[in-house]
């Protein structure tokens, strides 16, 4: 089994949707692509900006992203009538993998439509816009052969009526390290590796394949492309975040002459008057290729002198961590949430790209308002954890559990984040008979529970 590759070379080449381009010019608006090179892509900056709540890009940040960004799909609806030349609403989009439950264990890749900088401004709500830029984006990925479209989203009630689903979640944790104590293994003390700081520039340099291989640990990550991996390691800061510079700091194991794992953090500057053994200490990132990485980087966090809590977001909700420490009430979970939600396209094609926890069949009835993967699917998993589809089953065949479903469900079930099961009991599945949402899950079972640890 390979990892697929179906997706364009250059999304940005592709035309506009004609259906959407022609619903809002009904309405006076246009639909069209920005020229990044151009100034243009600026004001589109500065829409998205507006639509997050966020401060309006300097033209230094502006110089700084548009490199970076240039090769994606960037999209605006534009309000000629009143502005010409700002967008009254944004997209962008780009073709990236997605980590999946491999075979028996380790994960594989699968092409999916990156979806994001989703705004729509307050003046324009209530037009259709949203709905228009959604369903283009995933009629372009559908005709471009695409099998999946995804997205991390800031609102949890929209996406659903598109098709997409949350797929997998992450949590925020804060740490009390005066209680914590430390039950794990600890690789630095017993000379398997060594912890150290780094300045933040040099790991930028150094880091990138230590994430490419932390991400490859778990389905629902994607890789860092020159823009993500900035924002990931804090390279270029917007002006509301420029104070954050001078306290952060960046750490990495090594292990045999190489970067095994790394952290971004900071420590919260207290007033004078406070007692300064009570920092906080906030975890911007990190990544870890190798367990001992893992064990090591967080021994050093809740281990930092003069820091009474360690604070985490954007983790995993199977967190090793809980079982590193001494006392696990000294972890609380602050907020669990959705985070990666993902929509399929081409039911085949996605299924076959990822791998299966055991052998068997299972069928699958899809309905999709869209039309997109609607249909009947028989899947069939050999001894090796491959999959194999055959569309348009005519005949379950004997002893073959059945699920009917919606394309939303089955994008939650797809990287293994929720059990057919639970979606069964929540009314969200029908089972062909009792019993065959268990068999399915026996399928679809991840080892390591989906996790996206940032946000694109």
């Amino acid at each position: 089994m390979t990892a697929t590759a179906h997706g364009p070379r250059d999304p940005g080449a592709l035309p506009v949707d004609p259906e959407s381009k022609a619903r809002l010019a009904r309405d006076g608006l246009r639909l069209g692509l920005v020229d990044t090179s151009s100034a243009s892509f600026a004001l589109w900056l500065q829409a998205g900006a507006r639509g997050f709540h966020n401060a309006r890009p300097t033209r230094e940040e502006v110089g700084r992203v548009t490199p970076e960004s240039a090769y994606r799909r960037t999209t605006a609806v534009w309000d000629d009538a009143a502005d010409p030349g700002t967008p009254v609403a944004t997209v962008s989009s780009w073709v990236s993998p997605l980590s999946v439950p491999g075979p028996l264990g380790p994960t594989l890749d699968v092409d999916a439509w990156a979806i994001s900088s989703v705004t729509v401004s307050p003046t324009h709500r209530r037009h259709g816009i949203a709905r228009a830029l959604l369903e283009a984006e995933l009629r372009t990925a559908h005709a471009a052969g695409v099998p999946a479209a995804m997205l991390t989203v800031s609102e949890a009630t929209i996406y659903g009526r598109y098709g997409f689903a949350p797929a997998a979640r992450c949590s925020d944790f804060v740490v009390d390290t005066r209680r914590a104590g430390w039950r794990g293994p600890d690789p630095v003390a017993e000379r398997r590796g060594a912890v150290r700081f780094v300045e933040p520039e040099v790991l930028r340099q150094v880091a990138r394949p230590v994430f490419e291989a932390a991400r490859r640990r778990a389905p629902g990550q994607v890789p860092a492309d020159d823009a993500l991996w900035s924002e990931i390691t804090h390279a270029t800061l917007s002006a509301e975040d420029a104070e954050l510079a001078p306290n952060l700091r960046a750490i990495r194991y090594e292990a045999e002459g190489e970067t095994r794992g790394f952290a971004l953090y900071r420590v919260e500057k207290l007033p004078e008057d406070h007692d300064v053994t009570t920092h906080t200490a906030t975890v911007l990132h990190l990544a870890a290729a190798t367990d001992d990485a893992y064990a090591a980087l967080w021994r050093f966090l809740v281990g930092l002198d003069l820091v009474a809590w360690v604070r985490a977001s954007l983790r995993s909700v199977d967190e090793p961590l809980r079982w590193l420490i001494r006392d696990q009430r000294a972890m609380g979970i602050t907020r669990d949430y959705d985070h990666l939600w993902v929509r399929l396209l081409d039911v085949p094609a996605a299924l076959e790209a990822r791998g299966y926890a055991a052998p068997g069949a299972a069928v699958v009835e899809v309905a999709d308002p869209l039309g997109f993967a609607a249909g009947r699917f028989l899947l069939e998993v050999d001894a090796a954890g491959g999959g194999r589809v055959t569309p348009g089953a005519a005949e379950v065949p004997a002893g073959v559990p059945v699920l009917r479903l919606g394309v939303a469900e089955l994008g939650a079930l797809y990287l293994g984040g929720v059990g057919a099961g639970t979606l069964a009991r929540a009314g969200r599945v029908t089972e062909g008979a009792p019993g065959d949402a268990a068999r399915v899950d026996a399928l679809f079972h991840s080892p390591a529970a989906p996790w996206l640890g940032i946000w694109f």
